[in-house]
């Protein structure tokens, strides 16, 4: 966790920084045995600190001494983040005590001073209220999961990791625009990570902003050009658009990824169907169903686009080799989907070309039952 490095990094730079400023003997004992705990590793040396730093608390003077009050928060705060399964046997009130002692301090007109040994105080604290997020988290108790997460965050403003923690709750309780708000404090990172982008884009979408989903994964693809799920999202976009011309060098990228997906085969078909040209989509057509035969929507498409093309041939041979064709795919893609007006309405339009009155009468016959 960022805020376990942190609090690890401010600690290097304190310990030295402590045992210069500790004027007394016991608060150098304070300091001298959270030195030696962070070289061996011991709790038992954090329990010694702790009893160290609270003899130092003898009078009232000493009690509203902001220099041991801050040696007081950073010790406490060190236990409860190092001593999560309470070794020491200390009282569950330690945690609201140091938070109190820590938002006390961090009010003091003066406290600038300890800026160092502050900044590790609340690092520790943040550590603790985020350990007990993630505790309430998998327990599903969001409330309490997000009330932690927030104090964490209060203290540790720069650790955004927490802003994707609260927007994966906010999305799972299906609370989606405040869950786009966090996740837009993580996209201005210097470099997402990817599933942040990819999350972010999926729950624009899902509010019905496409064009803000749109922008996120363009800039998602700028740091990483050759995802699928991207480049497949952006797709879809342009597709249900029908921007075509758009969707047509986005297909071309993810065909290259993916060469053997049916799905964006079908959708590379379609594109270029749509962009007039019968010959490349016939071509990627035939691709998907030689992968999967019995996929309807291209059957359908392709008995449909040799319609499409036998309209526009002025070679009675060429005609009819596409009436043929198209003939053979709608008739089949028919049999799979007997149903579908769409398709009777097609293979209607083929029996008027080719003069099958009886089948004619069949389709007619098929949707007029259907409209009826």
């Amino acid at each position: 966790m960022l805020i376990r490095k942190i609090t690890l990094l401010i600690a290097c730079i304190c310990f030295t920084s402590f045992i210069a400023r500790a004027q007394s003997e016991a608060m150098k004992d304070v300091i001298n045995n959270l030195a030696l705990y962070h070289k061996k590793n011991d709790v038992k040396y954090l329990g010694d600190s702790k009893k160290s730093v609270d003899a130092t608390f003898k009078t009232h003077s000493d009690s509203v001494d902001m220099g041991k009050n801050v040696y007081k928060a950073m010790v406490y705060a060190t236990i409860l983040n190092i001593d999560s399964v309470n070794k020491l046997n200390l009282p569950d009130t330690m945690l609201l005590q140091t938070t109190k002692l820590v938002n006390r301090l961090l009010h003091m007109r003066k406290i600038y001073r300890y800026n160092l040994e502050m900044n590790y105080s609340k690092g520790c604290l943040a550590n603790v209220y985020q350990r007990k997020a993630f505790d309430y988290y998998t327990k599903n108790n969001y409330r309490l999961a997000i009330s932690n997460f927030n104090i964490a965050k209060r203290y540790v403003p720069a650790a955004k990791e927490i802003n994707v923690y609260l927007a994966n709750i906010y999305y799972k309780l299906g609370n989606y625009k405040t869950a786009v708000a966090y996740y837009d404090t993580v996209l201005m990172l210097k470099k997402p990570r990817l599933e942040h982008i990819q999350t972010a884009a999926n729950v624009y979408k899902t509010l019905g902003d496409t064009t803000r989903s749109l922008q996120i994964i363009q800039q998602g693809l700028d740091e990483y050009p050759g995802d699928k799920y991207l480049l497949s999202e952006e797709a879809n976009i342009y597709n249900n658009q029908k921007n075509y011309d758009l969707l047509k060098p986005v297909l071309n990228n993810l065909m290259t990824i993916a060469p053997n997906d049916p799905n964006v085969i079908f959708m590379a078909a379609n594109c270029y169907d749509h962009l007039n040209d019968p010959d490349r989509a016939e071509q990627l057509y035939h691709q998907v169903i030689d992968i999967n035969n019995n996929n309807y929507d291209p059957i359908f498409n392709l008995g449909l686009l040799y319609l499409k093309k036998a309209l526009h041939q002025n070679k009675p041979e060429q005609y009819q080799v596409c009436i043929n064709q198209s003939q053979n795919w709608l008739e089949k893609a028919s049999e799979m989907a007997p149903n579908s007006e769409t398709c009777l309405k097609a293979l209607q339009m083929l029996y008027l070309q080719t003069g099958d009155q009886t089948q004619l009468k069949k389709v007619n016959n098929k949707l007029n039952q259907l409209t009826n």
